[in-house]
């Protein structure tokens, strides 16, 4: 974004002095901005970012700012664990780091809860009307046997989730004559993920994204339900 200056045409020294004198105004340069102003800050987010993410990193290999800059937006933006935390906000920070708790339990310290984090679990309820609406559960963001966060998805699916909402589970299409339960009607649309707030992260940079793809990629592996067929489960390295 650029500042439009108004330039107003000085007519004699003479005549500019008298106008301050009168008015009683004194005019002030303003700061010079420099160029690196924005990296700094950016070093500021990556280093905060490693400073508050609350699970150990596997960052061998990864690109060292991007996923600070991510653990950034992840923890101290956008909330994710809040969404895709464990079951409920009663667990998402540990008791003695629970700042809605009272002290005590809470020391005064917020401290989230690791385990389960960003595995998702996080109900919604039913959502959209009919007889059988879907139930919306958040998903396991966590890496797979692959190393890929969102149980193995590739940058560029997670760049179709973000920017268009895609679900490529298809967990809850919609209703059919063969589809008569966990299915949405309109005007709900079964193909994109509801309650995730897509339309609104879609207005990130590829690379702040990026930096999100690169964090997930490093936090521990949550394995969720034993049972494969449920949509939580992930495959953990063994």
């Amino acid at each position: 974004m650029t500042t439009r200056q108004i330039v107003t045409p000085i007519v004699g020294a003479g005549a500019a002095l008298a106008a301050v004198v009168l008015t009683g105004t004194t005019f002030f340069t303003s700061p010079r901005v420099h160029a690196d102003d924005e990296s700094d800050a950016k070093d500021l987010r990556v280093e905060l970012g490693f400073k508050i993410a609350p699970v150990p990193l596997k960052i061998d290999g990864k690109d060292r700012d991007l996923v600070g800059l991510g653990s950034y937006i992840v923890n101290a933006q956008g909330d994710c664990n809040g969404c895709h935390g464990a079951n409920s906000p009663m667990i998402e920070f540990i008791p003695t780091g629970n700042p809605y708790f009272l002290s005590p339990p809470f020391n005064g310290k917020t401290k989230v809860n690791p385990a389960g984090y960003l595995g998702g679990g996080r109900n919604f309820g039913t959502l959209g009307p009919g007889a059988s609406p879907p139930t919306i559960i958040s998903r396991n963001l966590t890496p797979d046997v692959t190393g890929r966060p969102e149980g193995g998805h590739t940058f560029p699916e997670f760049l179709q989730i973000i920017r268009n909402g895609k679900d490529f589970d298809h967990l809850h299409p919609n209703c059919s004559k063969t589809i008569t339960a966990n299915c949405f009607t309109a005007p709900f649309n079964g193909d994109v993920l509801q309650i995730m707030p897509w339309p609104i992260y879609a207005n990130m940079t590829d690379h702040d994204l990026l930096a999100i793809y690169t964090y997930l990629s490093t936090i521990p592996c949550y394995e969720g339900p034993t049972d494969p067929k449920n949509p939580l489960h992930n495959d953990c390295p063994k």
